[in-house]
């Protein structure tokens, strides 16, 4: 998907067709991606809107909420669902593998390479299920936390 400028309005283009579930790149939106992009921290709704406050001061909770969740329909950015947490945003919408540390509950990308589609294939046709997508997680404990508990022993 790419963005492209036309007449001081952003558009999300998709091919040659303009996307059907999102149409316009408004300045709020913008802000937005650009704040995700510039964390590596896979934030939840709130770290983005106190991160985009700096920029933005008068947006609401609400409104950055919705466009989390517009940026998401249109593909432009990722969601982490993990149970027993808040939802989690991430600025890389493709397919990618995540580590979580299961003390400090920092999460990191990990690069699976083409895990991904193996597994999907392999679901496919052991099951019949026309499978739309897969989200892998890894828990363990961080460098920092590793370290920490060394140290305290």
């Amino acid at each position: 998907m790419e963005i492209v400028n036309s007449n001081d309005s952003y558009y999300c283009v998709q091919g040659t067709a303009v996307s059907e579930q999102f149409s316009k790149m408004t300045r709020q939106r913008r802000v937005i991606l650009d704040t995700l992009k510039g964390m590596c921290s896979h934030p939840d709704a709130m770290g983005v809107y106190e991160a985009v406050r700096l920029e933005l001061p008068s947006i609401s909770l609400a409104t950055v909420y919705r466009n989390l969740e517009v940026l998401y329909r249109a593909g432009l950015i990722g969601r982490m669902e993990t149970a027993g947490s808040r939802m989690r945003f991430d600025a890389l919408p493709e397919e990618h593998c995540h580590v979580l540390c299961d003390r400090c509950g920092q999460v990191r990308d990990v690069n699976a390479g083409g895990a991904a589609k193996v597994n999907k294939e392999y679901i496919r046709k052991a099951t019949g299920y026309k499978v739309t997508g897969q989200k892998i997680e890894f828990t363990g404990i961080c460098p920092d936390c590793a370290r920490k508990q060394g140290t305290a022993r």
